[in-house]
């Protein structure tokens, strides 16, 4: 007898929805669908949001995931950089911005204040420039940004299923970057249950240097392996404090008082006197995080997964995200830029292997 096909918010050894045993064995109790099941009126086929997501990722090529289950790692800065990388490329690229408590791409693309609006083809996303469009839930409501987004799991979830159903990319884009929230919860099962079938190229992963993040980065590696989520890489962000010497604040700590005098003058004075050298091209370095257990490096080494490299902390990075610009417009990211740009060019190429492994099963579409 035909079992159906099992819900996806199923307890583990479901029975099957058409099952004799369905809503009624062991296995059943305490599962969401137990009383559809046991009345008869429980779904079967299909789900109908899931064609229509196929539908709607038939015109995206690649598709890469952006996580870290440890908040404040920098995961957005890097989409966003990501996004305008791929764009300066000359690539279609989509960022869809998953984060629904903390939706963050309107401020670093520049973008407060835009919104969606809906036509016969769906959502349409925001535009920044020609190559970059982008969807986030601080399109869609008018409350200001003070406004908690306060939802339950099911909500989320709808939100999430919507976003993949009803968004309008165009005839086609080489790549959709998904920002997705910190965890490995409702939101990430949801995004993966979106999107397997229809191909995720992959996921990387962001963290930092110390322990206490990286405990918690190795289980998004882990949730990976277990959905069926290619690993794409791991990035190490904010590795060392790094900048030029003349940008660096020189300061005096008065011991009597725990104040501080600014003798910055003084020193570049001193240095322009005595080694004008070090105020080209020498930069200052500080390990700010701690990282004697190997960083981000040797956990990949441990887990197997690929390592695709280190950002520096720099604040020039910083005051791009929150001027809503690309690091690598000019030369004021002279630290960070370098580094972002040599892992998206190993993200590319991995995708492209994997590509021409599979026989080119994602080809351009027309």
């Amino acid at each position: 007898m035909d079992k159906g096909e099992v819900p996806e918010d199923a307890n583990e050894h479901c029975p099957g929805p058409q099952a004799e045993t369905a809503g009624k064995s062991e296995s059943c109790a305490g599962c969401p669908n137990q009383q559809a099941c046991g009345t008869g009126t429980a779904p079967n086929g299909p789900d109908p949001d899931l064609v229509a997501i196929a539908e709607k990722m038939a015109t995206v090529k690649h598709k890469i995931l952006v996580l870290s289950c440890k908040g404040g790692v920098g995961k957005s800065t890097f989409s966003a950089q990501l996004s305008f990388a791929l764009a300066g490329m000359n690539h279609l690229v989509g960022l869809m911005d998953l984060d629904i408590c903390g939706p963050s791409m309107p401020k670093m693309l520049g973008l407060e204040g835009r919104s969606c609006y809906k036509d016969n083809n769906g959502v349409t996303p925001v535009y920044v420039g020609d190559n970059l469009r982008v969807v986030s839930i601080s399109f869609m409501h008018s409350e200001s940004d003070d406004q908690p987004a306060i939802m339950r799991g099911p909500r989320k979830e709808g939100v999430i299923r919507s976003f993949f159903k009803e968004v309008y990319w165009g005839d086609h884009i080489d790549y959709l970057v998904v920002d997705t929230p910190p965890g490995t919860s409702d939101e990430h099962i949801t995004i993966v249950n979106c999107l397997l079938d229809t191909g995720i190229d992959g996921a990387i992963i962001i963290t930092t240097p110390q322990e206490v993040a990286m405990a918690d980065v190795r289980k998004g590696v882990t949730f990976c392996k277990n959905v069926g989520v290619n690993v794409l890489g791991v990035v190490e962000n904010m590795s060392g404090l790094t900048q030029p010497v003349s940008d660096v604040k020189f300061m005096k700590l008065m011991t009597e008082t725990g104040s501080s005098l600014d003798v910055t003058q003084n020193i570049i004075t001193c240095i322009r006197e005595n080694a004008p050298e070090l105020l080209d091209g020498v930069f200052a370095w500080s390990q700010v995080f701690e990282s004697s257990g190997g960083g981000a490096e040797r956990m990949c080494e441990e887990m197997g997964v690929p390592f695709l490299g280190k950002v520096p902390l720099d604040p020039q990075l910083g005051r791009a995200a929150e001027r809503g610009k690309s690091c690598f417009e000019g030369n004021k990211c002279s630290v960070s830029a370098p580094a972002l740009k040599s892992i998206v060019e190993k993200v590319i190429a991995s995708i492209k292997m994997k590509e021409d492994l599979s026989g080119g099963e994602n080809k351009e579409t027309p």
